[in-house]
């Protein structure tokens, strides 16, 4: 199951008409017809601006049930393709939605497909994207790659502007205990077929790692996971936690001082590295207010101290600003090698075991 720790994915928004049924009502010559929520948005998202969602997938199916999905257990577990809607009527919603939306005012950076599981169980994925093309926006998917070592689905993925995959681990037992694959899936497979879509994919490639206490935070895999993504050479990877109530109960985001460990492990060996821990906020705009300002780099960013003071300088603003938000429980202050480190404040529900 795909989570987003961003405005995108079907739990994190509210669409109109509800969740698509995958009963017998919604299903036309063994085709589902198209509702309207499987378009949604437009939604804000650090990573891709304005985007307008397209949920291809039915609710709750997925090659992986990862302890920290949003939308809880895998109902439907599988790693076979399926046409699950006409690529026709997709394209058609798509086409009514970005309309209503012009006709707004409002813009579009992205059509995004972040559906309710695993977008490239959809065989019809690949036509899609093409009929998607003709609307002149740039093309987004987030995969969680297992199905990667499949050439369909790489030759399907190739056609997006911007892809972004899930690498959460790399030794196999942390792999099935972090995102619980199917099980007739390869760890090996999938690592293979990832560095075959690297050689061939010419949009802008991305990689997500999700950090959970305990089981893939420790610094050996940390550093494995780093290593395999120098092979993959992604345009940017993004370090998240989970910020909404997972799957499992028990599981709790990694650390600051973790998130702040797996940021310096991953930007020893890679050029563009970023948190994304689900702070959207005015982080596109310019406020003018040093705090605001602070606290929206620091949830990208750690900051080093040599670097806030800068920063503070060029505000006309005093070191007052990083007391009063610690102090406030907005800001903490971490080390690395000897050398301190400001990044903002996790919420409560990323640091402790969610409920």
């Amino acid at each position: 199951m795909l989570l987003t720790t961003e405005g995108h994915g079907a739990a994190s928004v509210s669409r109109d008409g509800g969740v698509a049924s995958d009963g017998d009502k919604n299903r036309v010559h063994g085709v589902r017809m198209v509702t309207n929520s499987v378009v949604y948005g437009p939604v804000p998202s650090r990573r891709l601006g304005r985007s307008l969602g397209i949920n291809n997938i039915p609710p709750k199916t997925c090659s992986y049930s990862c302890v920290y999905c949003q939308l809880g257990k895998t109902i439907n577990m599988r790693v076979e393709r399926e046409h699950f809607y006409e690529p026709e009527e997709i394209a058609s919603s798509v086409k009514d939605k970005i309309r209503q939306v012009r006709e707004k005012g409002e813009p579009i950076d992205y059509l995004a497909f972040v559906p309710d599981g695993e977008p490239a169980l959809d065989a019809n994925l690949g036509k899609e994207i093409e009929l998607l093309k003709s609307f002149g926006i740039k093309i987004a998917v987030i995969t969680n790659a297992s199905l990667i070592w499949r050439e369909d689905v790489r030759q399907d993925l190739q056609k997006a502007d911007w892809v972004s995959r899930k690498v959460d681990a790399v030794s196999r037992e942390i792999w099935h205990q972090i995102d619980r694959p199917q099980k007739l899936l390869s760890l090996d497979k999938i690592h293979n077929g990832m560095l075959k879509f690297s050689d061939i994919f010419k949009g802008e490639l991305v990689t997500e790692s999700m950090l959970i206490q305990n089981i893939n935070d420790n610094r050996q895999e940390l550093e494995r996971t780093a290593d395999f993504l120098t092979e993959l050479n992604p345009d940017k990877s993004y370090l998240a936690i989970p910020t909404r109530p997972p799957a499992v109960k028990t599981v709790t985001a990694a650390s600051e001082k973790t998130i702040n460990l797996a940021y310096q492990i991953f930007s020893e060996r890679l050029s563009n590295v970023e948190y994304l821990i689900g702070y959207e906020g005015n982080s596109f705009a310019f406020t003018g207010n040093v705090e605001d300002d602070l606290l929206s780099i620091t949830s990208v960013h750690p900051m080093r101290e040599e670097g806030v003071t800068e920063f503070l300088e060029k505000a006309n603003a005093g070191w007052d600003t990083i007391k009063d938000l610690i102090k406030d429980d907005k800001l903490i202050e971490t080390e690395y090698e000897e050398k301190k480190f400001y990044m903002r404040k996790l919420p409560q529900s990323g640091r402790l075991p969610l409920s």
